[in-house]
C-alpha cells in the first residue's frame, strides 16, 4: 500500500508527515507517534497492516525527520501540541484516534489531554512509565543534547540501534535508513529521549479518564507498562507475552491484530 507524505502547518513550522489509505465514512483516522530517537519512518512496516479500512497518518515531531523547529530539549508537550496542528489539518474537528509506541506513548496521552474532543481512542504499546527516581537516574544519559563531531565512534550507539540490532529482522536498506534518520537530527537526537524523562508521568496519566488501551510485549518496559495500566483509570490492559522483538517490524502483522480489535470496537 503507498505511502504518500506531505506537510501540516504547526507551531513550531512545518510538520512533516506520512499517510497511507482512504478515510472512509464513519471511520476515524489513526495517527502514529513515533519512539525515539526514529521519525514516523518508524512506522512504515505496520502502517500497510492497519491503512485497508482507514487512513493512518504518522507525523514527525518537531525538528525531527523532515519536521522543523525545536530545541535539544523539547518537552511532551511540545511535541503534542504540533501532533494536534497536523491533526487539525488533515482530519478537521475528528474524532480521531492516536496510537504510541515507546515515547510515543507519552505524546498520544498528552495529546488526549490537550485535545480531549479531537482524540476519542487512545492506544499505548510499551509505556515507559518509569518512576521519578528511575527517570532523574537516566535523564543525564540518554536525554542529554548530542555534542556533534567528526570522531565516528560517537555514533556508535546510533549505528548499533538501528543496524546491529536489526540486520536479522529488517533489510539492510531499511537499517541504513534508519541509522541516517537518527543521526540527520545531529544535537537533537537525543531530544525525544529527554521530552520522555523529563515528563511527569504520574500527574498526566493519572489525568486520563478513559478510552486508553496498553498492549505490553515481552520486553523492557513490560514492567513500566504494567506501571502504566496502574496508573491510568479504567484503561484497557492486554500482555502478548508471544511478542518479544520488534514490535513495529518483524512482528507487524501481530501488533496490528491487537490494534484492529480495539478500533474496531469503538
Amino acid at each position: 500500500m503507498t505511502i504518500r507524505k506531505g506537510y501540516s502547518d504547526g507551531p513550531e513550522g512545518q510538520v512533516h508527515w506520512r499517510a497511507s489509505g482512504a478515510s472512509p465514512q464513519g471511520v476515524r483516522d489513526l495517527y502514529c507517534f513515533s519512539p525515539a530517537p526514529f521519525s514516523s519512518m518508524a512506522f512504515t512496516n505496520l502502517m500497510p497492516y492497519l491503512a485497508d479500512k482507514r487512513r493512518v497518518v504518522a507525523p514527525d515531531y518537531p525538528g525531527q525527520g523532515g519536521s522543523d523547529g525545536g530545541s535539544p530539549t523539547p518537552t511532551i508537550e511540545q511535541y503534542a501540541a504540533s501532533m494536534i496542528a497536523a491533526i487539525k489539518d488533515l482530519s478537521g474537528d475528528g474524532p480521531v484516534d492516536v496510537l504510541g509506541f515507546h515515547s510515543g506513548c507519552l505524546v498520544a496521552a498528552e495529546a488526549k489531554l490537550q485535545a480531549p474532543d479531537l482524540i476519542k481512542r487512545v492506544l499505548l504499546i510499551d509505556v515507559p512509565a518509569f518512576e521519578p527516581e528511575t527517570r532523574a537516574k537516566y535523564l543525564p544519559v540518554v536525554g542529554a543534547p548530542f555534542e556533534t563531531s567528526d570522531d565516528l565512534n560517537t555514533v556508535m550507539k546510533a549505528w548499533d540501534m538501528a543496524v546491529t540490532k536489526r540486520a536479522d529482522i529488517q533489510s539492510l536498506d531499511q537499517c541504513y535508513a534508519l541509522f541516517a534518520d537518527s543521526v540527520a537530527n545531529g544535537p537533537r537526537m537525543n531530544a525525544t529521549f529527554h521530552a520522555a524523562f523529563t515528563y511527569d508521568v504520574e500527574e498526566r496519566l493519572g489525568a486520563l479518564k478513559s478510552g486508553a488501551a496498553i498492549l505490553a510485549t515481552q520486553s523492557s518496559l513490560l514492567e513500566a507498562s504494567r506501571r502504566a495500566a496502574s496508573l491510568i483509570p479504567a484503561s484497557a490492559y492486554v500482555e502478548a507475552l508471544d511478542i518479544k522483538r520488534s514490535v513495529l517490524d518483524e512482528s507487524a502483522e501481530r501488533t496490528s491484530e491487537f490494534i484492529r480489535s480495539i478500533l474496531d470496537q469503538s
